[in-house]
């Protein structure tokens, strides 16, 4: 499975910005994937920011974006699947390189916030707001 996030930029407080995380998977047998989002300020760690379930139908937000970030999923049948990361009303705390990666377990509690849960790991998108 690869995924590749895009989406990133540079804006100012209080604008919008929507990240896309491009899954797909080779090979005849799909397997499918919860998708989490987090982000990275340079010198420090790697922070959950949302999570979506296979389904789409279960999320989960840090209690700094709850309110002002959505996250949602294509679950079209096809080979590429797409996770949005809506954010509005940035705030310049918002900046940091933003990461999705994939979680094949259904997960409980602090399990869906972990970085350990997560197998694959798409690139980073920089994300700057400005004040």
């Amino acid at each position: 499975v690869q995924l590749q996030a895009s989406g990133g930029g540079s804006v100012q407080a209080g604008g919008s910005l929507t990240l896309s995380c491009a899954v797909s998977e080779s090979g005849p047998k799909k397997r499918r994937y919860a998708i989490g989002w987090f982000r990275q300020v340079a010198g420090k760690e790697r922070t959950f920011v949302a999570r979506i379930s296979v389904s789409g139908e279960n999320t989960d937000y840090d209690d700094s974006v709850k309110g002002r970030f959505t996250i949602s999923r294509d679950n079209a049948e096809k080979s590429e699947n797409t996770v949005y990361l809506y954010m509005n009303n940035l705030e310049p705390e918002d900046t940091a390189v933003y990461f999705c990666a994939g979680d094949f377990y259904p997960r409980v509690g602090a399990g869906r916030r972990a970085i350990g849960s997560y197998d694959y790991w798409g690139q980073g998108t920089q994300v700057t707001v400005s004040s």
